[in-house]
């Protein structure tokens, strides 16, 4: 997700190139808004409960690694939190997937953008 405005970038450019330049104005306020979003999910604090939840590691292992200062306490001493950029992730083992019974529909970006010219949305 985070390569996704890099790529929508090089496309509003190409877009450009054939004369889109609507559909390519859209795509960079798309970047834009992927990008602020992003930062923001980044930036969000969370308390040792709700990091255990997503990290995978118990909010003791997460409480600790704040207390020795490899985490930084985005909080306040006796009520740590951490920032969601610095969350550790524990790696998960692939679990093998059910085989679907309808397939995928593939879309390509031409796809897409020419959607959203015809929608205006």
């Amino acid at each position: 997700m985070e390569d996704l405005p890099v790529t929508w970038r090089k496309q509003a450019k190409m877009l450009r190139r054939y004369g889109g330049e609507t559909p390519a104005v859209a795509l960079e306020s798309c970047a834009e808004q992927l990008e602020a979003a992003l930062q923001e999910r980044d930036e969000a604090t969370l308390t040792l409960r709700d990091a255990a939840r997503e990290s995978g590691y118990s909010t003791d292992h997460l409480g600790r690694l704040v207390r020795d200062g490899k985490i930084p306490n985005a909080g306040r001493p006796g009520a740590p939190r951490i920032a969601r950029m610095h969350l550790p992730r524990k790696t998960r083992a692939a679990t093998p997937r059910p085989a679907s019974r309808s397939p995928v529909r593939e879309v390509s970006t031409a796809q897409i953008v020419q959607s959203v010219i015809e929608r205006g949305t």
